[in-house]
Parts: C-alpha cells; structure tokens; sequence
C-alpha cells in the first residue's frame, strides 16, 4: 500500500447495524460513470459441492484448483466485480477520493494529513479501527490484487524458516510453489524504459539515496503490467499507474489483477461462479454438510437478502481479519465445538510502517506507483526491509520519498469474540513501537548519510507503524490447521489465505507467498 492513515471505521468485518445512508447524488453519478456494479446480483445455489469464502489470492487459487478438478464451486465476495477501461475513470484516486474509494465509510486521512470526507459506499479499500491498530483490506473481487502495490518478493530462507519453524519447507516453496505463482501471474521486475521514465524519478533518486548510504538496492518483482504503463506514457491510456495510482484501484486493469488469471481461469472452466455482494456472517456444520449464513447487499449498503446456503467443502479465504472473525465467532457461538483454543491467536502487522524523507531534483510530474527496488538491512536486533514507494494520488512533485518499512517483529495479537458475537482485535498499546523505530533508524541514516534536503521529524510524518495493510494470522498453519491449511477437528475445511500465516511473512509483502501457500494447500487437498 502507499503512504497513509487510516482513522474511523467500524471494528467488525460485519457492516454496521444501524447503517449510514448513501448520498442519492452521489449514487446516481457512480452509476452513470461504473453503471456494471448496479447490475443486479445472481443468487448462488443453496447447495454447492465447494463454497470458498474471499476472492483474493487465497480465494482465487482454490477456486481455480477446485474447478478444474471438477468440483462444482461457489465463491462468495462481499465487494463488487469492479471493471477495467482505459479511458473511463473507475476507481476513484488518492487525491480528492469519493465514495468508491472506501467501504462504507464516510472519512479518511491520508498522506497529506488533511482528512477527507465522501459519500458512504461499497468501495474497494476497508480501512477497519480496531484499539491501538488500524488495518486496510481489500472489499472487491480479486480481492488484494485491486488494492496493492503489486510488490511481489520471495522472502529470504532465513528469515522464513525462523517465521514458519519448519511447518512450512522452504526448499519446497522456493522449487515448485513460488514459482508456479511467478509464472502464473507474470512478475517480472520494472524494465529499465519505465524506470528511466518521468514518472519513476522519485525511484532512481530513491535509489541514489540508499546507495549514498552505502546500501544496495534490488529490483523488486512485481503484478504490474508494464505494456499498459507504456499505453499511459504515449497517451494510448488514461493516466493511472504513472500517475500515483494504486491503492483504491487502476482503472485501466494496469495490475495483472486475479481477474485476469486465477479467477479468469476458474470461471472459464464453467464449474466455478463469483458471487458479488455477498457478505458472510457466519458459518457452522451441522453434522452433515457446513451451514453458511450471507447476506446480499447493495453498493449503497442495502441489505437485499439474507439466506442459509450449505456445502460439502468450505475453504475460508476472507482475509485475515475475515476468516479471523468468522471461525472465533463460530467457536464462541458453538456452531463449529470442535475448534481448538489457537483460533483467534498469532496476529500480526508484518511490521509494516510508513515512512518519507526529503528529496531534492525531482521533476514535478508526479510519482508513478509500482515499486522498482528494496533494500534489506537489519536494526536494533531486528531485520528490516524498506521499499521504494510513491507519494499516492498527487499530480505534482511533493519533494517527498515515501518507503514501506517490513520489520521482522515479533508483537501478536489476539481476536476475541464479545457479547453478542462482536469481535475485536487486541492489539497491545504502541505495539508496533519496536519496529517504527527500526525502520526509522534505517529511513533516518539514509536522509542523513545522502544529506536529503528535510526530515519529517518535526512534524510526525517521517514514520507511522499506527496502520498495517499486511494483516496476517489468528488461524495460523501448524496451531488452527495443520501443515496444509486444513483446520483440525473438521474435514473438507479449509484456511488458504492471510490467516494462515503467523504475523509475518519474513520482511516480504505477504501477496506471493499466501498465493503460493494456497497453491501447496490446494496441492495437499486434492491428492497432488
């Protein structure tokens, strides 16, 4: 994700009880300009022989696996089926954003720490308040890969191992899982035609900087097609991606998003079907077959319907803050007895903070928003891993480098299940101190040693570990499932995405390595 703060929003995967209302204007003219997500929605089957839970890169890679092993399945994705056009404006941007921007939500304050209101709607970005933490998720079909970056590194072997102690074999990642999703999705690091462009000067002094320090930058794999980023240089494409675009989506389908792979794949296969605007509030087996309860709901809010579905074989794949909340709810209601006391655990950020420094000689164009490098370090005992980013949604230079921090901390959290079903997360106070202030050692050595024109000390804007766009953990491999996802006490049920992963994912953006964890699940599940 790009560099922001997120503040205000409801503390539950669940939409609000007493609902704001969406402003009639505003709807009227999202409708005029995305009339495709005013469509009405198709009802899934009351029975499906495989219901997957979440469309994003765990979602997406069960789907496609179940379906071509002639399983009849069903995918259920409370967000919309966003379209792509290179000259319509889809998504709104990150400078003056409107509702479609955010779900269900009615603020934000972003990087500019001016905070921005719109009109409450069904948007692409989640951005959920809990005590002590904020966490950005994604509310679209192809869930993560709308929203992201598309920064796709294979975490060191190292690191990794101390993360996954063994439940997971890196060896085995690294030969047959990593890059069966390297191929599948097309990564392939910034060509030197985009890097050298315009849009990319914020990258090369990012660069110039971190060597001034004596550190190395690396190309960075990334989801990004770079034949649509050319389109918008000549012209052949509305402006997007050069144009610090990226968090709240790319018009033009400048990310190769799942839509254009695994789901594509899966629907192709005429077994599998996406289900938009259906929200799960809760799951149960009833000694036969899992008992789902959804609801269908509007972009605007509006709740449509609300039905019982069943299935055979369940597989969560709503994200870790989803899939989190739904098996604690389901083990604090009864409806599944037989999960283990580890539901709920083993939560964290990825370490993810935000950072900026000064930079001087950038030509004011704008950044472009894919990531071209990183640089790997360690800092007060902990490894640190600080990506160049962009300055989201300005048109103009804002003499600003941004970076992502990922810092191989330690710090858990706990989902608990109160009255009434209400979940939230526990979250210790500041616990993300540890690693702000190493990344922001890192961040400040550079600004001093490359003698960048401002630090934003002064003003509190040089580093924020208050946000994590990572979330990861609360059904974690090896403690709520075993080495493959699939949860113990129950067959046919399966966790394939970000709550798997035990709060790390080793100083590495979390996308490749749950795709690739998905992909191993799916293997294990289907006999391969």
């Amino acid at each position: 994700m790009g560099v922001a703060t997120a503040v205000g929003a409801s503390g539950s995967a669940l939409l609000p009880a007493a609902r704001a209302q969406a402003d009639p204007g505003w709807t009227a003219a999202f409708k005029s300009w995305v009339p495709e997500i005013f469509r009405p929605l198709p009802d899934p089957p009351a029975h499906q022989s495989a219901l997957v839970i979440g469309s994003g890169f765990g979602g997406a890679v069960a789907a496609q696996r179940l379906a071509q092993a002639g399983i009849q399945t069903t995918v259920l994705e409370r967000g919309s089926q966003w379209p792509n056009d290179p000259f319509r404006e889809i998504f709104t941007g990150d400078d003056l954003p409107d509702g479609r921007g955010f779900w269900h939500r009615t603020s934000f304050t972003g990087v500019t720490q001016v905070p921005m209101s719109f009109s409450y709607f069904g948007g692409v970005l989640d951005c959920t308040s809990y005590p002590n933490i904020d966490v950005w998720r994604a509310a679209a079909v192809g869930g993560g890969s709308i929203i992201f970056t598309g920064a796709m590194p294979v975490p060191p072997r190292e690191l990794f191992d101390q993360v996954f102690r063994g439940t997971v074999d890196y060896g085995e990642m690294v030969s047959r899982y990593y890059p069966r999703v390297q191929r599948r999705l097309r990564l392939n690091a910034m060509p030197r035609d985009i890097y050298n462009s315009a849009p990319f000067a914020h990258s090369r002094e990012w660069d110039r900087q971190a060597r001034a320090a004596g550190y190395r930058p690396t190309p960075v794999d990334s989801i990004f097609k770079w034949s649509v980023l050319r389109d918008e240089l000549a012209g052949r494409s509305r402006r997007s991606a050069t144009a610090g675009r990226s968090n709240l989506g790319n018009s033009n389908g400048a990310k190769f998003d799942l839509n254009q792979n695994y789901l594509r794949v899966a629907r192709a296969t005429g077994r599998a079907r996406v289900y938009p605007g259906h929200e799960v509030r809760s799951i149960g087996h009833d000694g036969k077959r899992y008992v789902v309860s959804v609801q269908k709901i509007a972009p605007t809010g509006e709740v449509l319907r609300r039905r019982t579905l069943t299935a055979d074989r369940l597989v969560l794949a709503a994200g870790s803050v989803g899939t989190s909340e739904l098996l604690v709810r389901a083990k604090a209601s009864g409806s599944l007895r037989r999960l283990n006391g580890h539901v709920g655990r083993g939560w964290g950020t990825n370490g993810d903070v935000a950072l900026a420094r000064g930079a001087t000689g950038i030509p004011a164009t704008g950044q472009g928003a894919p990531c071209a490098s990183l640089i790997r370090t360690t800092a007060h005992g902990m490894p640190v891993v600080l990506e160049s980013w962009f300055v989201p949604g300005l048109p103009v230079e804002t003499a600003t480098l941004a970076s992502l921090g990922m810092v191989m901390d330690p710090t858990r959290g706990r989902f608990r299940a109160g009255p009434g079903g209400q979940v939230t997360l526990h979250w210790p106070r500041n616990g993300n101190d540890r690693a702000r202030e190493a990344a922001h050692s890192v961040n400040h050595l550079i600004a001093k040693r490359a003698e960048s024109n401002m630090e934003y000390d002064f003003i509190g804007r040089a580093a924020s570990a208050s946000f994590t766009a990572h979330p990861l953990g609360g059904a974690v491999l090896g403690a709520v499932t075993d080495g493959y996802g699939r949860v113990h006490g129950y067959d046919d049920l399966l966790v394939v995405d970000g709550a798997a992963v035990p709060g790390s994912t080793a100083t590495a953006n979390p996308a490749l390595t749950i795709a690739a964890l998905a992909e191993r699940a799916m293997d294990n599940y289907l006999g391969r």
